[in-house]
């Protein structure tokens, strides 16, 4: 055979190897285009917590406290992926014991069967990705749940209090919560047919009931009801811009492959921040004659938190519905009643994802619903509103009791609190001994 009719055979060979290799190599049960969603989602779930969400709550302190609020974003992200890697994933995501129907230990909690990735390798699939894909996936909603509860105690907690509130924390409440919803048959909520597609209960209840308790144990800054302003809007518009693109991979993304489930969630998680904000600003021009980007951006997260445990579930319908009761209910949360009670939730954690993600996990039983432009046929609504009510409920008492009594331990060894000095003087330089500028 002639050299050109070799290369006229070998040529066309080598470029489908090289440019479809998900014909020449995947591994049976792969799916390419499932796994390259996954991991694009991964990355935008993470770019949520670092740059995101440091740039959204650093722009919302003072001067002085902005690098201490970057630098606990950052160092939540390396502590959690540590504790993630040896224990996590395994406590949340190790089916071993457990039966449908049945409540035992696993029921609640995952095993150890998978501690320090035991057992998984390259080849090991999740569905239709490798597991190491599900795995990082995971990690970033790790992450960023306890990333969330720091804005509430800003500008005043012990760097080393909230380390060590952070590790213990994921350990006792997020690890066992989040197998209760997402383990599979056997696990307590998912037995029960709780709806929670990417973390209403998991993420923002947690979160925010975690947030409550801390900032009423932590205390109230200094000249409250009336701190410092946010130094630097620009700075937290840039956040709320990266929150709100990261978040299409955050609910998109659940969906654990690229179909027709996950281009809904990305469509209703756009309609759902835009309806808030308006709303939200719209409140503010009747109320104050002015709306304000701290208004937009504070609305658009409230309503992005709102939409995440519905996105896989609910049409544009649900959507708007969602978008605009999150935004009315926050905004009495975060402008009138933590004055009411008397909190000090510095950057609104409680009142924008607590609020939030309670205000999703209910509304979900309604508009789920085939007739409501959902996609759950037959449901019944009474009975879902029912589990979601019980399984919300469920996770703020647990959620509340365990971190009450975390915060309490840490405040005996170490304390809480920095001191009135430190506190004056800002927490970038008595916790870190640097200035986010120069001065």
């Amino acid at each position: 055979m002639s050299k050109l009719a070799l290369k006229g055979i070998f040529l066309p060979f080598l470029s489908i190897c090289l440019f479809i290799p998900g014909i020449a190599f995947a591994q049976e049960g792969l799916d390419t285009g499932d796994t390259t969603w996954i991991m694009v989602s991964t990355a935008l779930v993470l770019f949520m917590m670092i740059p995101g969400l440091a740039l959204f709550y650093g722009g919302l302190v003072a001067k002085k406290n902005v690098l201490s609020i970057l630098m606990q974003c950052f160092a939540v992200t390396a502590l959690v992926t540590i504790i993630w890697t040896i224990i996590g994933y395994s406590l949340t995501f190790d089916t071993t014991g457990m039966v449908a129907g049945e409540w035992n230990l696993n029921a609640f909690v995952g095993g150890l069967d998978k501690a320090f990735l035991h057992g998984i390798t390259p080849d090991t699939l999740s569905g239709s990705i490798p597991e190491l894909s599900f795995f990082a996936f995971q990690l970033t909603f790790a992450i960023i749940t306890p990333g969330l509860f720091i804005g509430a105690f800003a500008e005043r907690m012990k760097f080393s209090a909230i380390m060590w509130f952070v590790a213990i924390w994921v350990i006792l409440v997020y690890f066992p919560i989040a197998h209760m919803v997402w383990g599979g048959e056997g696990s307590f909520f998912g037995d029960m047919g709780v709806i929670d597609f990417a973390g209403g209960i998991v993420v923002h209840i947690t979160a925010g009931v975690a947030a409550l308790v801390a900032a009423i144990m932590v205390g109230r800054r200094r000249g409250y009801p009336m701190p410092t302003p946010p130094h630097n809007m620009t700075m937290t518009l840039t956040g709320t811009a990266m929150l709100w693109v990261g978040w299409f991979g955050f609910n998109g993304g659940s969906a654990l492959a690229a179909d027709g489930t996950a281009a809904m969630a990305i469509v209703v998680t756009q309609i759902s921040p835009c309806v808030a904000a308006l709303t939200w600003i719209a409140i503010e021009w009747i109320k104050n004659g002015k709306p304000s980007a701290l208004g937009f951006a504070t609305g658009a997260i409230a309503g992005l938190a709102a939409i995440t445990p519905a996105s896989g579930s609910v049409g544009p319908m649900g959507a708007i519905a969602i978008g605009f009761v999150s935004a009315v209910l926050a905004y009495v949360a975060a402008t009138w009643l933590k004055y009411q009670f008397k909190y000090d939730d510095a950057l609104d954690v409680v009142g924008v994802h607590g609020v939030g993600g309670f205000v999703g996990i209910i509304m979900v039983s309604f508009f789920a619903a085939v007739s409501l432009g959902g996609t759950v046929v037959d449901l019944d609504i009474p009975n879902q509103l029912r589990v979601q009510a019980l399984a919300a409920f469920f996770a703020i008492v647990y959620t509340g009791v365990i971190s009450f009594i975390i915060l309490k331990l840490i405040d005996v060894f170490i304390g809480l609190r920095v001191n009135e000095e430190q506190e004056v003087q800002g927490l970038d330089y008595s916790d870190h001994g640097e200035s986010g500028y120069d001065l």
